[in-house]
């Protein structure tokens, strides 16, 4: 069985149990947000997770532990919980996304080093890069595009 799969029914349990993961992961790799930051993102991501075209998590039985959330050919979010990270899950949810969505593209924060060098492995290389984020934030983003 496919431990990855297709989100469509993205009602409010859902999207909490992933924005958990967001929260999570966040705080685990975004070491340059402070709690303010992440409370005003919350927002955000709940809208995100409602809106995207492609959303995919990543299961064991009946839990989710990671998920990518795609928009045309770009991967908007990729959070997997930090309890599982290092197995592979991100990896596979990013693989899946370029084999079945045509995945090209992807923002990453500067200042999380273990995004750009995961993206890195992945074969996505850095093409352009703004100073702030798409809030205004004055985190500068890189903007990557598989090779």
């Amino acid at each position: 069985m496919n431990p990855i799969h297709r989100i469509t029914d993205r009602n409010e349990e859902v999207s909490h149990q992933l924005l958990y993961i967001w929260e999570t992961a966040v705080r685990a790799t975004h070491l340059f947000l402070t709690e303010q930051n992440i409370a005003a993102l919350s927002p955000l991501v709940i809208q995100g997770i409602r809106q995207i075209p492609h959303l995919l998590a990543y299961t064991d039985s009946d839990h989710y532990l990671g998920f990518i959330g795609v928009q045309d050919t770009k991967i908007e979010m990729l959070f997997v919980n930090p309890a599982v990270r290092g197995r592979g899950i991100g990896k596979q949810l990013v693989t899946y996304a370029i084999q079945t969505l045509n995945v090209l593209y992807v923002d990453v924060n500067e200042q999380n080093p273990q995004a750009i060098g995961f993206y890195e492995h992945l074969g996505f290389r850095v093409f352009d890069r703004s100073e702030r984020d798409e809030q205004g934030q004055p985190f500068p983003i890189l903007h990557m595009k598989l090779s």
